[in-house]
């Protein structure tokens, strides 16, 4: 993780300029007072009439140069504080980005979302508004101090005292709010991930008449999230007071013990007069403080949530120096491979099997034996166990990741599509590299040319967010397309023919056998997926139960020829009545 140390080194040019600017800024603020003392002293009761334009245009000049830096200061600190959000954003999203599956496995996207968007946010806000106000401050206090202190010894004293105190009620407010800022970053990340999934899914919740459940779960969280800011609000009113006292009082307390100087003749009525408007200079700052306290607790509390994430490392990572093969064939083998996800039993166990480059193996069994988790390990979304995988004779692990991925055109079981055109979607993972002409052969290979092109806007149709307005036949004909307009080495095909009839499938299945030089990795709960494979393997348990081809394992009468027969069973009864 780059600390926050490393972004303000990052631009400490351009922070130097904007802390310049806020000194020259309340430098001449400090001027104004001196002024009110000379008109005071020297032209009210001096009677020096021919300084008073000359004083007059000193506080205008001194008005028009306060503005201009006040300007610079505030703007340049805005355009660094977006800048490093800008890049702490990115450099967040990069990081969750090369983060293994197993990481999302356990961390809602609203979680993600609110450290992304929110957490970056109050910490953005520290760096540019917030801190500029906390380095002005302690400029503008310095400075006001220092002019007190040469104006009156004693009377700055009192001033000094105030400036103490209010410190150490800042303190403890900081405290106080640090655990409470914590816990509201906590619920609202939680607040996110029932808004997501709740949104995401509105169309299953109102499927199941589920409104009222889901609201009732919105709405325990939004009360917890607005008992723990009313928290956040009891602690702050609790201690502001104590700062509106000490602000009310100063100027008060200095006037009252000015005007004794002033009559005792230890000091000019002018000098008073600047002291009592350094006074009032110095009281913004005061109340200023319990306000800054609160919000650069909450950007404390964010920076560790930040960390928390940072902390996070790959699980899945490749070798410093990984062979890179020139060109990918697509043969591939599993050796004895195991895998388990942490203390649970395992997915799977002993996998073996090898499909020569351009072959199909097809794999079947029922819901949960470990079809998925075999393409997982393929793709090195998760690593095995036990065991080794080969990649045309080289373990995966020693190749890049990027080489690896980027060689297999991956239909998955659940289709994503994204919230833009058709031709985008077709695109994706190649987007530079795909002409017309091939996206156009893919979908008509896909079967989904027929649709595509009925509509208004054919290729550039936008669909919406998921393939919103898409049956699931259309999404999955769509996904396919994607795959095949990739022309990759290696093609898997996860279930993605479940959505459609059997003579479209039949169609798909056709084409996807033509592609001689392409190795195809089938799953499937349909016979008519595998039937043409070179090899079918059959999982129960996470193991293999059964191997061999359509009619070899038709001969076996095992589970395959049950799943056959539940499929087929009264198809094939009806002809054999009719032959007879």
């Amino acid at each position: 993780m780059k600390k926050i140390s490393y972004y303000l080194s990052h631009h400490k040019l351009a922070y130097f300029f904007a802390i310049s600017s806020m000194i020259i800024a309340v430098s001449l603020d400090m001027l104004s007072p001196q002024l009110t003392k000379r008109i005071i002293d020297d032209v009210i009761v001096g009677g020096e009439m021919h300084l008073l334009w000359k004083l007059l245009l000193g506080i205008f000049v001194v008005g028009i140069g306060r503005c201009i830096f006040q300007y610079t200061k505030e703007f340049t600190f805005d355009v660094v504080g977006s800048k490093i959000a800008s890049e702490m954003r990115r450099n967040i999203f990069i990081h969750i980005q090369s983060l293994s599956a197993d990481y999302f496995d356990k961390t809602n996207t609203g979680e993600l979302m609110a450290r992304v968007k929110d957490d970056i946010d109050k910490i953005w806000s520290a760096l540019s508004f917030v801190a500029m106000l906390i380095m002005e401050v302690i400029i503008h206090t310095s400075i006001v101090l220092y002019c007190m202190y040469s104006l009156n010894v004693k009377l700055a004293i009192i001033p000094t005292i105030a400036m103490v105190i209010s410190a150490i009620l800042a303190f403890l407010l900081e405290q106080k709010l640090g655990k409470v800022f914590e816990a509201i970053s906590e619920e609202n990340a939680a607040l996110n991930t029932v808004a997501e999934e709740n949104l995401a899914g509105v169309r299953t919740v109102k499927a199941f008449a589920r409104e009222k459940f889901e609201i009732k779960k919105f709405l325990s969280h939004n009360k917890r999230y607005y008992d723990l800011n009313m928290q956040q609000s009891k602690v702050f009113i609790k201690y502001y007071p104590y700062f509106q006292i000490i602000t009310k009082l100063l100027p008060m307390v200095v006037l009252a013990l000015g005007g004794l100087y002033v009559m005792d003749e230890t000091m000019t009525l002018g000098t008073l007069g600047a002291f009592v408007e350094y006074s009032m200079n110095i009281v913004w700052p005061m109340e200023m403080l319990g306000w800054l306290t609160n919000e650069f607790s909450s950007a404390i509390a964010s920076n560790k949530k930040i960390k928390a994430i940072y902390k996070e490392t790959p699980t899945i990572t490749e070798e410093k120096d990984p062979v890179h093969l020139p060109k990918i064939k697509g043969e591939i083998t599993f050796e004895h491979v195991s895998f388990h996800k942490q203390d649970k039993k395992n997915i799977l166990e002993d996998i073996s099997f090898h499909v020569k480059a351009g072959n199909t193996i097809g794999i079947m069994g029922a819901t949960g034996s470990g079809k998925t988790s075999i393409i997982q390990l393929l793709q090195r979304l998760y690593d095995s166990t036990e065991g080794t995988i080969f990649l045309d004779a080289v373990d995966i692990k020693k190749l890049s990741l990027a080489q690896l991925r980027s060689n297999m055109s991956y239909v998955m079981q659940d289709v994503f599509l994204f919230s833009d055109t058709i031709c985008e979607n077709v695109k994706m993972g190649k987007r530079n590299l795909l002409d017309s002409k091939t996206i156009q052969q893919a979908a008509k290979d896909s079967q989904a040319s027929e649709f595509i092109e009925r509509m208004e806007d054919q290729y550039e149709t936008v669909i919406g967010e998921r393939g919103v307005g898409l049956s699931g036949g259309q999404k999955q004909r769509i996904s396919i397309a994607r795959a095949l307009a990739k022309q990759n080495p290696i093609l898997i095909m996860d279930d993605s023919t479940s959505a459609l009839d059997l003579e479209t499938e039949q169609q798909i299945q056709k084409n996807l056998f033509q592609l001689e030089h392409t190795t195809k990795i089938i799953i499937a709960h349909r016979i008519s997926a595998v039937r043409h494979a070179d090899e079918i393997i059959f999982l129960e348990d996470g193991k293999i139960k059964e191997r061999g081809t359509h009619q070899s394992l038709m001969e076996q009468k095992g589970r395959y020829y049950e799943t056959y027969l539940c499929q087929y069973g009264e198809i094939q009864e009806t002809l054999n009545r009719k032959e007879a």
